[in-house]
Order: structure tokens, then C-alpha cells, then sequence
């Protein structure tokens, strides 16, 4: 038998496991709660993405767009429109500058600085 069966055998002691127990809970806990962090920047990226193509998809575009070109978002009384035309060109204030990509998502190339992102989306 690999255990003692009888009296007389030496008494069995259990191992004191305190330090291997705290430094597996410490590190899991550690890596957990960067996956966790990591998930939480992930979704808000995906949700960010979406509230974006989203937008663009239902603005006013009367031209379709080519893929890798840079076009402007405006919002042209209470309408949003994408255009070719560079903010620099235009009377109105540019919502931002995206490119369409081989997917046929919109990537944001640059965002207004005064842009409320949640009045524009909703809070996530």
C-alpha cells in the first residue's frame, strides 16, 4: 500500500499549502483582470466601429464611394453627409475624416476635437 495502514506507521502530516495557494490565486487574479481590461477596450473598439459605419451608412452620400479614397462627414442642417470635399474647402465644420476599407467598413481617420461622441451615440 503506499499509505500507512497501521498504527505504528509514521503519522502523515498534510503540507502547509497557504503560500502556494495565495501565489496561485494572486496570479491568476493578475491575469484575469487584464483579460478582462483587455475585453472591455476590445468591445468598446467594436461598438465604436459600429456606431461609426452605422452613421455613415444612413448619411446622405450621392456618389459611392471607393475604397481607400478619404472622405468627409458633415452634418449640413440637422443632416449628416458624407462628401468628398476637404473641410478646408467647405463653409461647413467636418465631423471627421474616414476611409473606406476592403471591407466595407469605415475606418475613422480623424474625429473633430469638440465632437460629443455620446450625444452622437448614446452612452455605451
Amino acid at each position: 500500500m503506499p499509505y500507512p495502514v497501521s498504527t505504528l506507521s509514521p503519522k502523515i502530516v498534510p503540507n502547509d499549502l497557504t503560500n502556494f495557494k495565495s501565489r496561485g490565486i494572486s496570479k491568476v487574479e493578475r491575469e484575469l483582470e487584464q483579460k478582462l481590461v483587455e475585453m472591455r477596450e476590445q468591445y468598446i473598439r467594436t461598438i465604436d466601429q459600429f456606431n461609426w459605419n452605422k452613421l455613415l451608412y444612413e448619411a446622405e452620400i450621392n456618389f459611392e464611394p471607393v475604397i481607400g479614397q478619404n472622405y468627409y462627414l458633415y452634418n449640413i442642417r440637422g443632416k449628416y453627409t458624407l462628401s468628398m470635399i476637404p473641410p478646408e474647402d467647405w463653409i461647413y465644420p467636418s465631423l471627421g475624416t474616414f476611409r473606406l476599407n476592403a471591407d466595407q467598413q469605415w475606418d475613422p481617420l480623424e474625429v473633430a476635437d469638440n465632437l460629443d461622441k455620446e450625444a452622437l451615440f448614446g452612452e455605451i
